[in-house]
Order: structure tokens, then C-alpha cells, then sequence
């Protein structure tokens, strides 16, 4: 089982979304310099002996270009997603869109499902959790819910795979976990493999390392119920432990380019 990170570009946003509080005014500086970071967005294949899994779907290409709404945007901007199309992004790594067997959308938000259009009328299946979907519909077709999701992402002719479990077998050595916190039906995996160390999909459960060895929380609008996103880094800790696995963040830039070097 072979492992490949996608590179999908660079999201740009304060930096408080990712660390709550890091640039906070106190009584000797009151107006402090905002901190303005970026963020990498990735995919994973695991070309596995049963199947070749793409991990998420990435932004839409046109996510600069008016696809993505201006307030959302102007908070998380993403400038490159057209110059890291899904199908470039492939390409790099040896792979193309017609090699992919199955999806997983760990959830779907419009930095992660804007590539399922690719699958659209085909029969590959996307794996999400029911809780995701249900809210994902919720918050793009009605007022309630969360801003992140957009219809166009996700409403396709797709073969849906609807997962209701917390730890679902995907393939020989690869589980999904249900981690819910950032969204209600956040999804993270376990995957062993037999020569080289295990590796614990967080995503966004902790968009960069700090948030899930130090424990520090990601700003309340990354966060759908912080209790559950508390025990989904707890439990993903029990996890590390038993399998001495290698934790995989969400956004964090700078483990992004060690893993760029392999996994």
C-alpha cells in the first residue's frame, strides 16, 4: 500500500481562525499585528491492492474566479486552487482521474468537495458519513447550518456511500473514523501498513499540529461543537498510542512539506 500527498495549493487566512486567540490585544498592546498565514490543502491516494482511494476532492478550480462567494473568499482566500486542479495535482503524483476506484470526502466543505464534480454520472463510489450529508444539505439549501458548503460541490448524479458507523472497514488495513467536532460527520482514518508506520488521518479535527499536541482549540467559527472536537483529538490520541502511528493535520503548512518528501 503506497501512500501519495496531493498538493491542491494554498489557502491565506488570520491566522486566529486556526489558533484561537494567537494575536489577542492586552493592556500594553492594545492593537496588535494580525498574523496572516498560509494554509496548505491537500488530497491523499492510497493506492491500496484492492483499490486506488482518493482522499477529499480539494477546492474548485474556479474558486478564485467568483465560484466561491466574496465573503467567504475575502476570509479564506484561496488564489492558486486553478494553478492545483484536481486532475494536475494527480498527474504529479504518476495518476489521473480515470485511476481512481473510490472517494472519501472527509467532509464537505467547499476546500474539500470541489473536485467531486469529476465523478459525477460515474459509478466510482464517495464514501461520507450520514451526519455530513445531512448537514451539508441543511446548511446549502436552507438557512440553517454551517456557511462552508455549497451546493454546486457536492448536489451531483454521485454513488453515494453512506457510512452510519463510528470506525468503518474501508479496505484491508484502511478504516474511517468518525471525528466529529469541525462538522457534525467529520471523517479521519486509520491505515496500517506492514513495512512502514501507521497513519492517523486527522484532518481537520486539528488544522495544524499545535492544535492537537498542545491541544489548542481552532477558533469557534471552525467549529461546529468544541466538546465533540475536545474528544475526537482524545480519541485519536488513544489511537496514536496503540498503533504508534504518524498524525496527519488538516492545513498545517509545514508538515505538508515533509510529507511531501513521502509518507
Amino acid at each position: 500500500m503506497e501512500l501519495h500527498v496531493l498538493d491542491r495549493g494554498r489557502i491565506h487566512a488570520d491566522l486566529n481562525f486556526a489558533l484561537d486567540g494567537e494575536v489577542a490585544a492586552v493592556h500594553s498592546d492594545r492593537s496588535p499585528e494580525l498574523e496572516y498565514a498560509e494554509f496548505a490543502v491537500w488530497n491523499l491516494v492510497i493506492d491500496h491492492p484492492e483499490a486506488t482511494i482518493l482522499w477529499d476532492t480539494g477546492s474548485h478550480p474556479e474558486a478564485a474566479e467568483g465560484y466561491w462567494p466574496a465573503p467567504l473568499f475575502e476570509a479564506f482566500a484561496h488564489p492558486d486552487a486553478g494553478e492545483h486542479d484536481l486532475e494536475t495535482a494527480l498527474d504529479e503524483v504518476g495518476y489521473s482521474v480515470d485511476d481512481i476506484d473510490c472517494v472519501v470526502q472527509s467532509h464537505l466543505h467547499l476546500d474539500h468537495a470541489g473536485g467531486l464534480y469529476h465523478f459525477d454520472g460515474t459509478d466510482v463510489p464517495v464514501y461520507a458519513h450520514r451526519r455530513e450529508l445531512e448537514h451539508a444539505y441543511l446548511s446549502a439549501k436552507s438557512p440553517a447550518g454551517g456557511d462552508a458548503y455549497l451546493a454546486s460541490d457536492f448536489d451531483h448524479d454521485l454513488n453515494w456511500q453512506v457510512i452510519d458507523q463510528n470506525r468503518y472497514h474501508l479496505a484491508d488495513g484502511v478504516e474511517l473514523l468518525h471525528l466529529p467536532g469541525h462538522t457534525p460527520g467529520l471523517l479521519g482514518a486509520l491505515i496500517e501498513r506492514e513495512h512502514d508506520e501507521s497513519v492517523l488521518v486527522a484532518g481537520d479535527v486539528a488544522f495544524l499540529e499545535p492544535n492537537y499536541e498542545a491541544e489548542r482549540s481552532m477558533g469557534a467559527s471552525l467549529l461546529y461543537d468544541s466538546r465533540a472536537n475536545e474528544e475526537s483529538v482524545a480519541f485519536l490520541k488513544d489511537l496514536q498510542k496503540r498503533y504508534d502511528a504518524r498524525v496527519i493535520y488538516g492545513h498545517d503548512l509545514e508538515q505538508f512539506e515533509q510529507l511531501r518528501d513521502g509518507l
